[in-house]
């Protein structure tokens, strides 16, 4: 019985410390360790989105059906620091240097020969390019009218809207520079029932 009342005292007592006012230091220390932790939480978020990945919202129907205005993606800015980009990303880059983003698909690829005839066919170095993303027929070819040849650093791009899209196919946008890219859409996060990532 006595170890029993023993029990229950050291219990109540330990519920009484836990229960009484914080002292200065510990007040203090509890402050310290809480700006630190915001402080590591906001350091990862900048280092995430300036290095990792960065939100991006798709404005403008040039990448239909595959990506539609109001869309919401991750890009992803590190994967292009270990591999080139591949034919068929989907690349997010400035438009002439501005804060204006595009996003668009590659089609070409450096040092490759791109050439779009009258009848919307698009070749690469001479040969048919089979492909799926654009589901229409080009009605201009732009400036791929004649061949065009990619230098050491550049991408050809186009939108999959092809016939809403201004991309490679015309001056004000021309070929991409690597440097340029700042990197492949990732994955679609809104709307949320079509969420995953861009293919």
């Amino acid at each position: 019985m006595t170890s029993e009342r023993n029990k229950l005292r050291e219990e109540f007592a330990k519920e009484l410390e836990e229960d009484r006012p914080l002292t200065r230091e510990e007040l203090r220390r509890e402050i310290i360790s809480t700006v630190i932790y915001l402080a590591a939480v906001f350091v990862i978020i900048f280092l995430f989105l300036h290095y990792v990945g960065q939100r991006t919202v798709v404005s403008g129907s040039s990448m239909e059906s595959t990506l539609s205005n109001g869309d919401n993606l991750i890009i992803d800015k590190i994967s292009y620091r270990f591999h080139d980009p591949e034919r068929f990303d989907v690349v997010v880059f400035p438009f002439q240097g501005s804060k204006v983003y595009y996003i668009k698909r590659i089609i070409g690829l450096p040092g490759e020969k791109v050439r779009i005839d009258d009848n919307g066919t698009i070749y690469i170095n001479g040969e048919v390019l089979h492909e799926s993303y654009g589901r229409e027929v080009i009605l201009n070819p732009g400036r791929a009218r004649t061949e065009i040849t990619l230098g050491e650093d550049e991408y050809f791009v186009m939108g999959d809207n092809r016939n809403n899209s201004e991309d490679s196919r015309f001056e004000d946008v021309g070929n991409v520079s690597r440097d340029d890219l700042i990197g492949r859409a990732w994955v679609r996060i809104y709307p949320f029932n079509e969420m995953g990532k861009v293919e």
